[in-house]
């Protein structure tokens, strides 16, 4: 290992944590080059962050970072993630979790599906919770969920069926908690705000990050809820 190379791979992790791009063009695409083709920077960019407990991937010439599992430097407690999207209440935070999952899935559907529509929009992911959710909740009895799980998406339509459409005449209100629109426009403020997804005219389209982390997310975690989604044939078995 060379002072040269650590020196290297030392600017790549600062820029990637200071919420920089590093991609093929651009003004980091000296180090996206090296990288790319200096084995040793690019072994020790992942020995840097792994022990950081920071996930790297890479996209269409880009690399993009998000935190690992219970990072609590990097990533947010479930408070902070409650104060940065603006609700209160831990069922109205999962709320979001499953509003976030329609979203990625209404853009991308599994890693055999690489296919991204253009932009989403309210009310296409009003819609989406709307269908999802009355499908797990009519078909709780033929799925594989324990009383824990069925518990808790009977407490997610609950809190969900329990607000108007939009609480004024126009579907562009204002973000809040008040109205099902409101809550999707909370969710997308916050994507926004991360720097996942891009605003015009009530048209949400998504980033190179966003697409990065998404496939990244089905290729490797999927998780119980993708699973209970998909209505698996093994989920109705068990």
């Amino acid at each position: 290992m060379t002072n040269r190379n650590l020196e290297k791979a030392l600017d790549i992790v600062s820029e990637l944590i200071m919420g920089r791009a590093v991609e093929k063009k651009g003004d980091n695409a000296s180090l996206y080059q090296e990288y790319q083709n200096n084995s040793e920077v690019y072994d020790m960019v992942g020995l840097i962050l792994k022990k950081m407990n920071i996930n790297i991937f890479e996209y269409n010439y880009g690399l993009y970072i998000s935190p690992g599992e219970n990072n609590k430097t990097f990533g947010y407690t479930n408070e902070e993630l409650k104060k940065a999207i603006g609700v209160k209440l831990n069922r109205e935070l999962y709320l979001c979790y499953f509003i976030i999952y329609n979203i990625i899935t209404r853009f991308y559907n599994d890693s055999a599906n690489y296919t991204y529509v253009e932009y989403v929009k309210q009310e296409d992911i009003i819609g989406s919770v709307d269908s999802t959710l009355a499908g797990i909740i009519s078909n709780l009895s033929v799925l594989a969920v324990d009383e824990v799980e069925a518990g808790s998406f009977k407490e997610l339509a609950l809190v969900w069926e329990d607000m108007p459409v939009v609480s004024g005449e126009d579907v562009s209100v204002r973000a809040s908690r008040g109205s099902k629109a409101g809550f999707v426009k909370l969710v997308f403020n916050f994507l926004t705000s991360e720097g996942l997804m891009l605003e015009s005219e009530g048209r949400y389209y998504p980033k190179e990050k966003f697409k990065a982390l998404v496939e990244n997310y089905f290729e490797t975690y999927k998780g119980r809820l993708y699973e209970i989604l998909r209505g698996d044939k093994e989920d109705a078995t068990h």
